[in-house]
Formats: structure tokens, C-alpha cells, sequence
């Protein structure tokens, strides 16, 4: 995995829009293969240890969200359950399943592009998160939110 290093003088909109660049990447994998196109990543310390983008097509499993992708490899990487240091980038707002899941997994942070107005976690419970979970909305949410209505359109189309 890499390490991604900003100056010392950190400039957290520019970090997260490089992350969340990222997070697009593996949203557009999921547009490749047919998938609702949300890609995550999980980042600790500047590094990527989790990566995801939705699979629930391709592995016939409601529950395979990008999110959930994300935290399962992050866990992996970093060998435990927990993921108190690290930050979620997340193309589209988590759904109040995978809020959950970040509760349990005590995320430190999250990171979304876009609002999702009919699932969103925000429509259902703002309470859902870890009490120790920073939530930060909307970074690059044209570019976030321009991928799903492409999606939507060509279904429709």
C-alpha cells in the first residue's frame, strides 16, 4: 500500500478531494461491471488500507455495498475490527446499514460525496454513527452525484 503525503501544513479540503478522487475510481469500476456505482476506501495515517465499490450484483448479496467492501478490507490490512484512526471516503451516503456497520467498527471518520435523499442514513437517524464519528458531506458531490444519474439515466435510456 502507499503512503500519500501532504506538507506539513496539511490541507484537509485538498486531502479529502484526493481521497474521495480515489473513492470515484472505484465507483467507476462498479459502473464497468453494471453495479450502482459507489466506490469507499478506508485511509489511516495517509495510507489506503481498504478499498470497495458495490458488488451486490455480481455476488447475488444485498449486503455487499461498497462500505462494507471497504471496512472488510481495511480490516484485513490492519488486522482487528476497529478503525478508530481511520477516515471513510465514501462516494455516496451511507445507507443506515452501513452507517451501522461504522458504528461497530467505531470509525473515526467519514467522508461522503453525495447525498443519497432516499436511503441515506441522515433521512432515517442521525444517531446511528459511533458518538466519537466525525461526519463530513459533500466533497466533490456534483462529481459523486453526476455518476449515479449517468447510471440511472442509461438504465432508463
Amino acid at each position: 500500500m502507499s503512503y500519500y503525503n501532504f506538507s506539513e501544513e496539511k490541507n484537509p479540503v485538498q486531502e479529502d478531494e484526493y481521497f474521495m478522487g480515489i473513492a470515484l475510481q472505484e465507483a467507476q469500476k462498479a459502473f464497468k461491471i453494471d453495479e450502482i456505482p459507489i466506490g469507499a476506501i478506508v485511509v489511516s495515517h495517509g495510507r489506503i488500507v481498504g478499498r470497495g465499490h458495490n458488488l451486490t450484483e455480481q455476488l447475488n448479496d444485498v449486503t455487499a455495498h461498497a462500505e462494507m467492501q471497504a471496512f472488510t478490507a481495511a480490516s484485513q490490512t490492519l488486522g482487528g475490527k476497529y478503525l478508530k484512526d481511520c477516515t471513510l471516503y465514501v462516494t455516496i451516503e451511507p445507507c443506515i446499514m452501513c452507517a451501522g456497520a461504522s458504528y461497530w467498527t467505531q470509525i473515526g471518520k467519514i467522508v461522503y460525496g453525495a447525498d443519497e435523499e432516499k436511503r441515506g442514513f441522515t433521512k432515517k437517524s442521525s444517531q446511528v454513527l459511533h458518538p466519537k464519528t466525525i461526519l463530513k458531506s459533500g466533497v466533490l458531490a456534483v462529481e459523486c452525484a453526476a455518476l449515479m444519474k449517468q447510471f440511472f439515466a442509461n438504465k432508463r435510456g
